[in-house]
């Protein structure tokens, strides 16, 4: 870490000076490959935290999810809703398998699961963190921590280094300012919920699109919640059909109780679940996880990154579409349902469901459907059928919030793809000037991709600065 006479010391060395501002998984390894490529520049890591790479210490529940095999990936905006034209570009020059290779060949053994997602075979985060470091540190990268920017300035040939930035150094009572000067900076500070979170920025004039969380697991509400929902988008429709302006947004003051019934459930799996928001295209498929405060899995985490942007306007309040049975054709279904019927007729219907669903969650759901706990399968009928067909096929929830995903935060958002050379990720305004990660307006799903993106575009701004 940096000492009180780092300053001194970079101003003695030979090269540019480079200002990595972040770091986290792009600015790292951004940092790691240009010194490499160019060891004649000077490179510096400020990080706002206390430690580097805290966000990549916790991803994959701590095992570090590394990156995606791809194999199952249908195209590229299936895993990336903002960015994919830039992803799809940058991918081709350092793809997932550029990943293992790059780490493999710095030691690190790998494991694709069955899901694709590719972890270190230790299934240590820790282990990528020492990779990166280790690899800083031999490569000559210098790093200062608890510093956080707090605004850029283009002097625009003014000086001799073109940039002047300004941190917030230290922590408690032992906070102070400190200014320095570099010819090139690369911002990799990763996502802000909040606008607010990139005025660091402000000075640049650049285009940033207003940051919202994405990627993240949904509060289920007790039943009556629904109806509640139902007359807040009514009044909005008024308003807006009154001409009272987009976006409007109603108080939900009634319950916001947990589905006490669904909670108790809490940890059950279901794989190949399609679900969506009502009234909306936003679709998303894969297994989905009851919680303790409501459902995640794949196939929420998906649909809140797909719906990120229209799930803030609605102030997280929504109608939660479930497909139990997934894929499975509806002439299929009501043949798995007929056949059940017909080989246990006499037995009770909660004892005896589709193989897709658990039992606890079949029993649930066949009291959904209004079907009684005691009724047998010979006593359901073609009535009862079809409220079951209807229950496992459109399920209705009240979304009434969101919750953090496992501690990690992903925002969409961010600095506009606009102000940024594709094929090199430097600004289109300030020469010298380079964005890579979360903050910009790149985002993925989860599986790995939101480190890809790191790895990617981090890679590609190295190669840049290194060559510039």
């Amino acid at each position: 870490m940096l000492n009180s006479g780092i300053y001194d010391e970079m101003m003695g060395k030979n090269g540019k000076k480079v200002a990595v501002i972040g770091g986290g998984a792009a600015g790292c390894f951004a940092a790691v490959n240009m010194k490499e490529m160019n060891p004649d520049l000077d490179v510096t890591v400020y990080e706002a935290g206390p430690e580097l790479l805290a966000k990549v210490a916790v991803t994959g529940g701590g095992r570090c999810n590394l990156t995606n095999s791809f194999a199952e990936v249908r195209s590229i905006e299936s895993v990336y809703p903002r960015g994919f034209r830039l992803m799809k570009r940058l991918l081709r020059e350092f793809s997932n398998t550029d990943v293992c290779d790059w780490f493999e060949g710095r030691g690190v053994r790998l494991v694709t699961q069955s899901d694709q997602c590719v972890f270190p075979k230790s299934q240590q985060s820790s282990e990528i963190i020492e990779t990166l470091v280790s690899g800083m540190k031999a490569a000559g990268v210098n790093v200062a921590v608890s510093h956080r920017l707090t605004s850029v300035l283009d002097t625009d040939g003014d000086q001799p280094e073109r940039y002047k930035l300004s941190f917030d150094t230290g922590s408690g009572t032992e906070k102070h300012q400190t200014e320095i000067y570099a010819d090139i900076v690369l911002i990799t500070t990763g996502g802000s919920p909040k606008k607010s979170g990139l005025s660091m920025l402000d000075g640049l004039g650049l285009e940033i699109i207003d940051p919202v969380p994405s990627l993240f697991s949904f509060n289920i509400g007790a039943p009556e919640a629904l109806a509640e929902i139902r007359r807040g988008n009514e009044s909005k429709s008024s308003l807006a059909e009154a001409g009272k302006g987009r976006g409007v947004q109603v108080a939900l003051t009634g319950t916001r109780k947990r589905d006490g019934e669904l909670s108790a459930l809490m940890g059950i799996v279901t794989e190949n679940v399609v679900t969506g928001l009502a009234g909306t295209k936003f679709r998303a498929e894969g297994p989905l996880l009851i919680t303790d405060w409501g459902m995640s899995g794949p196939a929420v985490l998906k649909l809140s990154s797909y719906a990120a942007k229209y799930l803030a306007e609605q102030n997280y309040s929504a109608e939660l579409m479930v497909n139990w049975a997934g894929k499975i054709a509806l002439p299929e279904l009501e043949a798995v349902l007929s056949r059940i019927s017909s080989s246990a007729p006499q037995k009770m219907s909660t004892n005896v469901g589709p193989d897709f669903l658990n039992n606890r969650l079949w029993t649930y759901l066949l009291h959904r459907a209004g079907i009684p706990a005691n009724r047998r399968w010979a006593e359901i009928g073609s009535k009862g059928l079809n409220k079951i067909i209807s229950t496992l096929t459109s399920d209705i929830y009240p979304v009434v919030g969101r919750n953090k995903f496992k501690g990690e935060f992903v925002t969409c958002g961010g600095v506009s793809l606009a102000d940024i050379d594709p094929k090199t990720l430097e600004s289109r305004q300030h020469p010298g000037l380079y964005f890579a990660g979360e903050v910009t307006d790149v985002d993925a799903v989860t599986g790995g991709f939101n480190l890809q993106a790191a790895w990617t575009m981090g890679w590609v701004a190295a190669r840049a600065i290194a060559q510039s």
